[in-house]
């Protein structure tokens, strides 16, 4: 993870691991991971995407950081830290409860 963490600020950062922690409380961990990787490619032109329509998206969610999130994950290595984070909170989980045994 700490190859993603010199082109991010701290609270760049940080609100990757808010996401991260999200999606990991969510329970849908694998959906998320396979859209994640499937949408990397594209992160650019969704980004802009998304732009275009966030005054309409924000008129039905108010959301502070919607326009953050957008440019944040307009970098595909910033996409590939929460996917990171995610893994981490998983392995972090399954090491607590005992899943995965000592290497």
């Amino acid at each position: 993870m700490n190859e993603h963490n010199n082109t991010l600020n701290k609270n760049d950062q940080l609100f990757i691991e808010r996401i991260a922690k999200k999606i990991f409380d969510s329970g849908f961990i694998t959906p998320a991971i396979f859209f994640l990787e499937m949408t990397k490619p594209l992160a650019l032109l969704g980004s802009h995407f998304l732009i275009f329509l966030g005054p309409v998206i924000n008129s039905f969610i108010q959301s502070d950081n919607y326009y953050r999130a957008v440019q944040v994950f307009e970098e595909p290595s910033n996409i590939d830290m929460l996917l990171d984070v995610i893994e981490k909170l998983e392995v972090d989980s399954k090491n607590q409860k005992g899943v995965l045994g000592e290497r």
